[in-house]
Parts: structure tokens; sequence; C-alpha cells
């Protein structure tokens, strides 16, 4: 089922939002639409002297690793829910994705947070029932390699996140900084949208902060589109 939404401009009332991934054009938009909403943010990056423009009114730029437990359960207390648009190309996809939704899980869990809310790839959603984009035959192989990584850390979330109110969020074929933004999205529960769908970064963060703050979806891959 597909469902339409449009944002107004709702604030968080104070409540902290941990962001990893920050440098990314995702994360940096979750973290613009934070603010907007009066979340204070902590932008967890791995190297926070390349990020320095991040730091501003309500944000506070950290040093963090999504694939480390310590890392995220020293960052994480104290607030409302936890994004992660972290991904590393330096390693396998199924190793780092994995190893991201491990740490989140045990990391979250310690620190006391509920909400978790991580990116994941159109490729893993189905285009029939039972079948995923990545499963048909003439999908190309690189991407169906990084797409496994994703489906693995939605079966791993499904394993271990029992204490987690977690959600899977997948932006659609065309995620890209030359879409224009319309301050609307719609959402569909585990399928791909016809014709692969598009979706501005602003957008996209836009349904980060509306489940964050409202949450209406759980323990699911929910795609997005304009």
């Amino acid at each position: 089922m597909t469902h339409t939404h449009q944002t107004g401009s709702r604030t968080g009332g104070g409540a902290g939002i941990v962001v990893f991934g920050a440098g990314g054009r995702v994360g940096r938009a979750a973290v613009a639409e934070a603010v907007r909403r009066g979340h204070p943010v902590t932008a967890v990056v791995r190297d926070p002297a390349r990020h320095r423009d991040l730091a501003g009114d309500g944000v506070t730029v950290a040093r963090g690793d999504a694939t480390d437990a310590a890392s995220v359960a020293a960052l994480a207390p104290g607030h409302l829910a936890a994004v992660n648009a972290a991904v590393r190309l330096d390693v396998s996809a199924e190793e780092f994705f994995v190893a991201a939704a491990k740490a989140m899980v045990s990391g979250l869990t310690r620190a006391g947070v509920r909400r978790f809310l991580t990116l994941g790839v159109a490729s893993t959603l189905e285009v029939s029932p039972g079948v995923r984009m990545m499963d048909e035959p003439d999908f190309p192989e690189p991407y169906r390699v990084f797409s496994q990584g994703h489906a693995a850390e939605f079966d791993a979330l499904r394993a271990l996140a029992d204490a987690l109110d977690w959600l899977v969020v997948c932006p659609p074929l065309e995620l890209a900084a030359e879409v224009p933004s319309t301050g609307r999205y719609r959402t569909a529960d585990g399928t791909l949208f016809d014709g692969g769908g598009r979706i501005s970064h602003a957008d996209l963060a836009l349904a980060l902060l509306d489940e964050v703050e409202a949450p209406r979806h759980h323990r699911i891959q929910l795609a997005v589109s304009a």
C-alpha cells in the first residue's frame, strides 16, 4: 500500500538526535532538517577535521564509528533517536552493513535509545511477491553485491533487534541533488515504486524526521519516493 505525506514546520521540542554518517549527503540533509525542527543534533563522522562546516547552532560534531558498539554506546545516551546514514566502500558491503547493524543494536540498547532508523537501498525491495529487484537475472552483478550487504543488514536487524524500534528507510533508485524538492513524499511497505521512483535529499530527510518524531512504521523496509 502506498501513502502520501506532506510535512509542515513541526518542531521537536528540544529532543536530541544522533546522526551517524553525518558527513554524507543524506546525513547532512538529515542534520539540516533536524535543526530546522528544533532538535539538537550530534553529528557523528569518522574524521571531524574533514567536516568542520557541519558544526553550528544546535549541532555538535563528534568522532565515532557506526560499526563500533562502544562508540555508539558512548555517543547515543540522552537522544530521542539515532539515524545511520554511514557507508564505507573500502570494505565489503556485507561486512560493513552487518557490522553496523550489530554495533547499533548493541550500542543503542546499552545507551537506552529505542528508535533507530537506518538507510537502505531500493534494490532490496520487492518488484513482485517474494522477488526483490536484486534477484532479477539481469540485475548488474556489482550492484547485486552491494545490495546483498543491505539485505544482510536487514536480516541481522530482524534477528537481533527485538529491543529496538527500528526501521530501514529505502530511498528510490534516483536519489540525487538535482531532483527538485517538493516538501512531500510517498511511502510503501517493502515494495519498489513503479519506475523506480525519485526523490531529493531534502525530501528524504523529511521522511526520516517524520519517522523520528511520530513513528508510523516499525521493523520493516519502508520505500520512500517523491
